[in-house]
């Protein structure tokens, strides 16, 4: 079945896509996440809680809690590295929609997305080093997190942040995060953030809005 534009919608997000193509968004606060890699027991509540909102089939994964293990015995470690959109400074998906589905919120930095736009060329797909647009097979679109914008203008935190049992997944000003200085109980005491850990792309690329507690095998 043919699917139907709405012509103005469009134009309008093309309108808005070049003008922050042309002239990126630099928001006076900008929220990203912080996950403590240490002390992650990979139960993957955020993984469930974040499909359940967004009402995603099998297959698409919004938020990736991934394994990582190495060393030989008996120097063995295991630890789990969390991620999602990294909600970028200077995303590389939004330039690449030729739908302007992909934009970026004055206010807080989130990285929205509109799926009824997305024509499924997969474009910001290919474009984004971490993986956060994610295919749809079902409805043939890219869907993406858009860290529950409906929460955060509630004055509430993300579903993915509110499921953690171990209280390591939080959100908040990502300056405040890199810096230490934020309240979070994904920080523990004389801890120190860094903002790449091993085998994760240059965050030069894109500025992503992440900080990690690493594990001592995995830092960059």
């Amino acid at each position: 079945m043919t699917k139907k534009i709405d012509k103005q919608k469009v134009r309008k997000a093309l309108e808005r896509k070049v003008a922050q193509a042309t002239n990126p968004v630099r928001p006076a606060k900008q929220l990203g996440f912080i996950h403590h890699n240490v002390d992650c027991i990979g139960c993957r509540a955020c993984e469930i809680a974040c499909k359940d909102k967004n009402d995603l089939p099998a297959g698409p994964r919004f938020r990736r809690v991934m394994q990582i293990e190495g060393g030989t015995y008996p120097d063995v470690y295991a630890y789990k590295v969390n991620m999602s959109c990294n909600h970028c400074a200077d995303p590389a998906c939004l330039p690449t929609c030729p739908s302007g589905a992909i934009w970026k919120r004055e206010k807080d930095g989130i990285v929205d997305i509109d799926s009824t736009l997305c024509i499924g060329c997969r474009r910001c797909e290919a474009a984004c080093p971490y993986g956060a647009p994610q295919w749809d097979p079902k409805e043939q679109v890219i869907k993406k997190c858009n860290m529950c914008v409906d929460e955060i203008d509630a004055g509430r935190k993300p579903y993915c942040v509110m499921a953690c049992m171990m209280r390591v997944l939080d959100v908040g000003p990502i300056e405040e995060l890199w810096a230490g200085t934020y309240a979070t109980k994904a920080l523990g005491p004389g801890e120190k953030p860094v903002k790449r850990v091993k085998n994760m792309a240059d965050p030069e690329l894109t500025k992503p809005s992440i900080a990690f507690i690493p594990h001592s095998k995995g830092k960059a």
